[in-house]
């Protein structure tokens, strides 16, 4: 049993997500293959014109309370900043974090940058980081105390099976971590929550956290529920309930913008008041107001920041903080999950009267419809290898988006539908320098370990083409066939066998080399000198590269591991060394950080999600970490004057 609690804690969290992910694409898959495009079309334009301007004020709104989170959070920071950056920064860390989802572009990474230009210290930031993202859990606790005392039946099975007075009673510890929050900071300026320290604000602060989150939260679920038409029995606090619990859901599941998830939750929550039309047709329209639009204009404001910021950094550099810029590749590999997504729902759909099925007949149509399932899980596997940097998964994506285009081409689909798949493949193509990692199945030898997964996934994919070519599926996707009590129990374990083998043969191609940190001895240390790498007399181990020509010695510190100094060697055996550093820290479940790097490699520490203060001018030396969950821990290893400026009382930050 032991030995599960290592592997659970540092996988439980993804498998929890990917059980959710599966289980919200079959809900969503389930209620599509009922409809068409027609369908969801005669909905979204049954839509009043007045709930649409309604709606568009909401999300305005929602924004400009997002952007007094800011505001406040760089009062409490003790450096307060104008509403106009205070906008900025939240717009754009918020929008691009809802879109994105993968933590190397959290809204962190970009109000790092931002704030870093506006001269606020990385502690600083941290406070606003901090007390942005606490903000939003103590909106989420007190409405969801508000929804379990008003409207007990909205949780799922257990409002039909439990008495109300059960379930009102779940309000309390809600309420009670609301309450406990506000009235701590009355009495204490610091609690440690797990392995982190928490600054507390002063008590009207921390009840204007409270309150300003709740109108947050309501006015964002607001926007969702104008746009729902009239149903009997969905009341605005019910509705709060069920996007509460489709929010937390998408949140879990780790994907961009809660796709699938989020959107199966809230298909499944509204079942018993809307048809499916309806509510996917408000939902499209949530997504494109509060997700897309939005997306687009930070983006546009962000590129401008930073072509203000390039023309101006000679004269003016940040002193004590450089927040990572390296966005390009998580966004791109967060479009191609979502293009994967996208592949799936276009498979749950009808293939009658499509190109295809008039070309080729139905059992091509059909099989259309099982390869659209097909490439759409690969390409959401595909997405976390690029955010890897691995060469082979650039090549392979580029495959399966024009895969893609075809696939929604050949169905009869708009061209607003297959032609994103072909602008984001030459976005994509236009990125080659960006991938510059080797995979497994490139570094190392052919291996029975290697060549396992490469064998199953040449013939679970030559059998999945068998499957849908033979006419033997009906119409609907490979986890479907699974699924159906309608298939032959032979086909349902031949395509759910094939189906798993694929991705998780995929999954394993995907990897990197395999991590080999190195026991530190006197024989380590001498290698390492004759690199001229940093050689202490004590660390806890060394990493080198894929070919062993470039490495470092590395310390264990609590929830951190400290990697001393750039890696020495061959330039390309570095990189690869700070990448395998990366992933044996993941492995662990802690954090990795960089002490006195130069300025050759910051790029790589952006990649991997690392954000860089300065430690030194001459020659100009750095810190690299995860700043806004290490930089309080490693604070001693900041220069005297920042950590003086750090630690200064905020006393006005009341």
């Amino acid at each position: 049993m032991t030995g599960w609690l290592p592997w659970l804690k540092r996988h439980g969290a993804a498998v929890f997500g990917l059980l959710l992910l599966v289980g919200a694409l079959y809900v969503v898959q389930r209620e599509f293959s009922t409809l068409s495009v027609a369908d969801i079309r005669r909905a979204m334009a049954a839509i009043p014109p007045r709930a649409i301007w309604l709606a568009a004020g909401c999300t305005v709104l929602a924004y400009l309370v997002l952007a007094i989170y800011d505001k406040l959070g760089s009062i409490y920071a003790g450096r307060p900043v104008s509403w106009g950056r205070s906008l900025l920064a939240s717009f754009c860390g918020y929008s691009l974090a809802h879109n994105l989802g993968f933590a190397a572009v959290s809204g962190a990474a970009v109000r790092y940058r931002l704030y870093s230009a506006w001269g606020l210290t990385p502690l600083e930031i941290a406070k606003v980081v901090g007390f942005t993202s606490l903000t939003f859990g103590l909106g989420g606790m007190a409405l969801g105390g508000l929804v379990l005392l008003l409207e007990p039946e909205v949780v799922p099975w257990f409002g039909t099976h439990l008495p109300h007075w059960a379930l009102q009673a779940l309000a309390i510890p809600l309420w009670g971590v609301v309450l406990t929050y506000v009235v701590l900071s009355r009495f204490l300026r610091q609690v440690r929550i797990f392995r982190y320290e928490i600054e507390l604000p002063r008590p009207r602060m921390a009840l204007a956290q409270a309150l300003l989150a709740t109108v947050d939260v309501a006015v964002t679920a607001a926007i969702f529920y104008i746009l729902l038409p009239e149903a009997e029995g969905l009341t605005f606090i019910r509705f709060v309930g069920i996007y509460l619990a489709a929010y937390a859901a998408g949140i879990l599941a780790h994907v961009p913008g809660g796709i699938g998830v989020f959107d199966g939750a809230i298909l499944l929550g509204l079942q018993p008041y809307l048809p499916a039309p309806e509510v996917i047709g408000a939902l499209l329209v949530f997504r494109l107001y509060y997700y897309i639009v939005p997306l687009f204009i930070a983006g546009a404001l962000f590129v401008g920041f930073e072509i203000g910021q390039r023309r101006a950094m000679l004269q003016r550099l940040a002193a004590v903080g450089e927040g990572t810029d390296a966005l390009e590749v998580p966004a791109i590999a967060s479009l191609v999950a979502l293009a994967g997504a996208l592949l799936i729902f276009l498979g749950a759909l009808p293939t009658r009267g499509t190109i295809i099925e008039l070309w080729a007949g139905h059992l091509a149509a059909l099989a259309s419809h099982f390869a659209a399932s097909i490439v759409g899980s690969l390409l959401l596997v595909m997405a976390f290898g690029l955010l890897r940097r691995l060469t082979i998964a650039w090549s392979l994506t580029l495959f399966l988006l024009v895969n893609g285009a075809a696939i929604a081409w050949v169905r009869g689909e708009e061209w607003w539908l297959w032609g994103p798949f072909l602008l984001l493949a030459a976005l994509l193509a236009s990125l080659r320098t960006a991938f510059y990692r080797d995979s497994r199945l490139i570094r190392e030898p052919l291996s029975a370990e290697t060549l396992m997964p490469l064998l199953a996934v040449a013939a679970c994919g030559i059998t999945l083409a068998l499957v849908a070519y033979g006419g033997r599926v009906s119409n609907e996707s490979w986890w479907q066939v699974v699924l159906s009590k309608l298939a032959p129990d032979s086909l349902r374990f031949t395509v759910g066998l094939t189906g798993v083998l694929l991705l998780a043969g995929m999954v394993r191609l995907l990897r990197p080399a395999r991590i080999a940190p190195l026991c530190w001895d006197a024989a380590m240390r001498l290698r390492l000198s004759e690199l001229g790498a940093m050689a202490p007399a004590e660390a806890d181990g060394a990493v080198f590269g894929e070919a062993e020509r470039a490495g470092f010695a590395f310390l264990k510190r609590d929830g951190v591991w400290l990697a001393l100094g750039d890696p020495a060697g061959e330039r390309a055996d570095a990189i690869s060394a700070i990448w395998r550093f990366r992933d044996l820290c993941e492995r662990a479940g802690v954090d990795p950080a960089f002490w006195r790097v130069g300025p050759g490699l910051l790029r790589v520490y952006g990649d991997i999600g690392l954000t860089t203060v300065k430690l030194a001018e001459q020659p100009p030396r750095y810190l690299a970490l995860k700043a806004e969950r290490d930089l309080a821990k490693l604070l001693p290893l900041l220069p005297a004057s920042l950590r003086r400026e750090a630690e200064l009382p905020k006393d006005h930050a009341a």
